[in-house]
């Protein structure tokens, strides 16, 4: 099992949780000073208080609570949040508005999961031509329905 060291940037800060045993999520918790207004439309950085040193390998994902954006229309602005490996700062959530109606978060509230996703490391080669394949060049909505 891989280890990841965590760090309170502030002594209030709670610490990332899984809701069970299996969950590949790690709840990430509101860790402003007061309550975050969030309007329809509107992107909020919400801070979480803690900083991670991550593997090199992985980067971890920051995504929705499945529950807060269906329910609430609130999720990271870029959908994905990329926390790479050599980043030692505080972890923010841009969370966005989707929704018509206004939402408060509230500190220690749960705001999104963040999820750590292994990658390749690999090496990009500029070329003249690539292989040829079936598909080709076809692009949005080629392959059907």
């Amino acid at each position: 099992m891989q280890k990841i060291k965590i760090k309170k940037m502030k002594p209030d800060a709670l610490l990332p949780v899984r809701s069970s045993k299996q969950a590949a999520g790690w709840d990430l918790y509101n860790n402003d000073e007061q309550d975050t207004l969030v309007c329809p439309g509107e992107t909020k950085f919400i801070h979480t208080g803690i900083a991670i040193e991550g593997v090199e390998g992985y980067f971890g994902a920051i995504v929705a609570r499945s529950g807060l954006s269906t329910k609430n229309g609130l999720a990271p602005a870029n959908k994905i949040g990329v926390i790479d490996s050599d980043y030692r700062g505080e972890i923010m959530v841009a969370l966005h508005n989707h929704s018509n109606s206004p939402y408060v978060t509230k500190p220690g509230e749960r705001i999104a999961q963040l999820i750590f996703i292994p990658y390749l490391a690999i090496e990009l080669v500029e070329t003249e031509n690539l292989s040829l394949t079936e598909r080709g060049q076809k692009g949005f909505g080629s392959t059907g329905k």
